[in-house]
C-alpha cells in the first residue's frame, strides 16, 4: 500500500522565526525577521521619513483635482458611466475619493473610519511629482509605468480602474497642466 500523505513524526520540529541579535555596549537588541514581512525595509522607511516640501505639494494638488475636473467637462463625459469609491493618491496620505457620473463628489483626506473603496492607486510623492511635470521622463510618464517601476501601487478590484482607465489617466494627470505645481 502507498501512503500519499507521510504522517508527522515527534523528530520533526516547527521552524522558528529567524531572529537575530543585535550587540549594543549597554544591552541586546532583538529583531525578528518574520515579523518584518514582505514590505520589510520599505514599510521601516516609511515610518521614520518626515513630509517634506514635496509631500505638502503633491496633497496640495491632489485636493485641487475636483476644481481642474470641474473646468473639463469633456473629461466628465467621458467617466459618465463611472461610479465607484476608491483611495487615489500619495502612500501616506491617501483621500478616499468618491466618482458619480464622472464628476468627483467627495475628497476627503485618509483615514476614514469604517469608508470602504472598490481599489487603491497609491504612489510616492516623487513618483507624483515626476509624473505631474510638463514633459516627464520615460518610465515616470504613465500610471502603469509607475507600477512597473514599484513606486505606485494598484489594490483591490480593478474592474473599474481597468475599464476607465483613459479617465483616470487623465484625471490624475490633470496637475501636469499647472506648471509648476510640485517640484521636481
Amino acid at each position: 500500500m502507498t501512503w500519499l500523505w507521510r504522517p508527522a513524526s515527534p523528530k520533526r520540529t516547527l521552524r522558528r522565526p529567524d531572529v537575530r541579535a543585535i550587540d549594543m555596549p549597554d544591552r541586546t537588541v532583538f529583531r525578528s525577521l518574520a515579523n518584518l514581512g514582505i514590505a520589510g525595509n520599505a514599510c521601516l522607511k516609511r515610518i521614520t521619513s518626515a513630509p517634506n516640501a514635496t509631500d505638502t505639494a503633491v496633497i496640495r494638488a491632489f485636493a485641487g483635482i475636483p476644481a481642474l475636473l470641474e473646468q473639463a467637462p469633456a473629461l466628465i463625459l467621458c467617466g459618465r458611466t463611472l461610479d465607484c469609491e476608491c483611495l487615489l493618491g500619495p502612500i501616506d496620505h491617501p483621500f478616499h475619493v468618491s466618482i458619480r457620473g464622472g464628476r468627483i463628489i467627495d475628497l476627503t483626506p485618509a483615514p476614514v473610519l469604517m469608508r470602504t473603496w472598490r481599489f487603491s492607486y497609491r504612489a510616492s510623492p516623487a513618483a507624483w511629482a515626476e509624473y505631474w511635470q510638463p514633459a516627464p521622463r520615460p518610465g515616470w510618464h504613465d500610471l502603469l509605468a509607475l507600477t512597473k517601476r514599484e513606486e505606485a501601487t494598484l489594490e483591490g478590484d480593478l474592474h473599474p480602474f481597468m475599464t476607465h482607465l483613459q479617465y483616470f489617466k487623465d484625471v490624475l494627470a490633470l496637475p501636469r497642466l499647472q506648471h509648476s505645481v510640485v517640484p521636481a
